[in-house]
Parts: C-alpha cells; structure tokens; sequence
C-alpha cells in the first residue's frame, strides 16, 4: 500500500474510532440507565446493543465507508454485530460472576469488539 492508500486507511480507521466512541456511549449510557431502573443486567445489555447496532450500521455505511445501503452488506454486517453480541455477553456475563461489575464488563468488551468490528467491516462487510 502506498503512503496516500496509508493515509486514506489511518483517516477510516480514526473516522471508525470516532462512530464507534459515539455509538458505545450512547449503548453504555441507555444500559447504565435501563439498569438504574431495574432492568436485569443482561436485558439491558441487550436493549442497548441493538440501539448501537442500529446506529453504527447507518455511520458506518453513510460515513465511515461512504457506501449506499445494501442488503447484503447488512447481513454481513448483522452476522458480525452477532459475533461482537456473543463476546459482549460473555464478557458482561463474566464480570458479573466474578466480581458483580456488568458495566465494567461492558467496557472491558469494547476494544476487543471494536477491532474485530473494524477488521471484518473493512474487509468483508464493505469490501
């Protein structure tokens, strides 16, 4: 890859960072709120996933990868918010049992689940 192709990569990958941080603190927030006011943890967790989900589908196909809806990006898309959705809840879950701190299991998610997001959105998803 030559330094302008670098170039372009480092600003998407920054662009990703930036989608992501703005859709995990919406997802954070609404399960921090959910869990306030009652809601099991693990529902939660999953009420504000799929609000994430939602989110990052659209940032990332309109403004990360700048590309037009289509389905099949969004089954593939789907297939890999289904693998970051199993890790979350295993790490959340983890957490939970270990030390009764969901929300810290919930952060302690987000770098694995952004970079296997990144890497499969990049190259398989928009490719």
């Amino acid at each position: 890859m030559d330094r302008a192709g670098q170039g372009m990569e480092a600003r998407r990958f920054s662009i990703f960072v930036m989608v992501g941080a703005v859709c995990a603190l919406l997802d954070i927030g609404l399960m921090q709120g959910l869990m306030a006011i009652g809601v099991y943890y693990l529902a939660a967790t999953t009420l504000a996933f799929a609000v994430g989900v939602v989110a990052n589908f659209f940032l990332h196909t309109h403004v990360t990868f700048d590309k037009a809806y289509s389905h099949t990006a969004l089954v593939r898309f789907l297939g890999v918010v289904l693998v970051n959705y199993l890790l979350t809840l295993l790490v959340v879950a983890s957490f939970q049992a270990g030390w009764h701190m969901p929300m810290l299991g919930k952060l302690a998610s987000l770098p694995l689940v952004a970079i296997n997001g990144f890497l499969l959105s990049r190259y398989w998803v928009y490719r």
